[in-house]
């Protein structure tokens, strides 16, 4: 990749150079949870520009660890997929997010709030088992957000799809959850459940929906993570 180094023949030293420039981890933490589509990777990383994007994906490719196809049937497009070096990246991933996890004190985690992460990282996650076998909709409202990001749709389709709205799909919404992005996004991370948070969060619509929210709800990876104890 195209910086200094640490001029080591250390193997720490050499993946680092690979792997630490900045926003490469959480780009491969986007890959490794099966983003492969530029836009697909936009959204998990909404706060990097897409021309660095398009550079951390060419290094990535250039050290062997992400392979460009052309997307099929479409003219310019491809997808990004993980190599067998890629692949082998994911336990480094998954374990930094637990250090961060158990270590990292919370309430620095919780000043960095983002409504469009916290939703796509929901769909992705969400578990559409203990839902009804019908087009499913539930709506979120983050009272403390301007109108522009206030409000969210899920759309999980009866095979299980899941669709992530910010305007509204003109179905008819099944559950309304209405709180704000604080204590849902403590509750993604795991720091809290959704009955612990009962008067933080009105639930109004289908009460079986409602009571089984806690085991639907698409919950960050890291979220069994336990905190360390001060």
């Amino acid at each position: 990749m195209a910086q200094a180094g640490y001029k080591q023949f250390c193997p720490v030293a050499m993946a680092a150079e690979v792997l630490c420039t900045r926003w490469t981890l959480v780009l491969m933490r986007e890959l490794i949870a099966g983003s492969t589509r530029f836009n697909e990777l936009r959204r998990g990383v909404p706060k990097m520009s897409p021309t660095l994007l398009s550079q951390r994906l060419k290094d990535l490719e250039e050290a062997g660890i992400v392979a460009r196809k052309p997307l099929p049937s479409q003219k310019g497009g491809f997808e990004y997929h993980l190599t067998p070096a890629g692949r082998d990246v994911r336990p480094v991933v998954e374990a930094m997010g637990m250090w961060g996890q158990k270590w990292v004190e919370s309430s620095l985690s919780l000043k960095n709030l983002d409504p469009s992460l916290l939703m796509w990282d929901m769909r992705r996650n969400l578990n559409p088992a203990p839902l009804p076998r019908i087009r499913t909709v539930v709506q979120f409202l983050y009272s403390d957000l301007p109108a522009s990001k206030r409000d969210w749709w899920l759309v999980i389709d009866p095979d299980g799809d899941v669709d992530l709205c910010w305007s509204d799909p003109g179905f008819e919404v099944d559950l309304y959850v209405s709180t704000d992005l604080r204590t849902m996004t403590a509750i993604w991370m795991g720091l809290t459940t959704v009955e612990r948070e009962s008067e933080s969060i009105d639930l109004t619509g289908n009460r079986v929906i409602a009571s089984s929210m806690q085991t639907w709800l698409g919950l960050s990876p890291f979220a069994g993570g336990k905190k360390r104890v001060p």
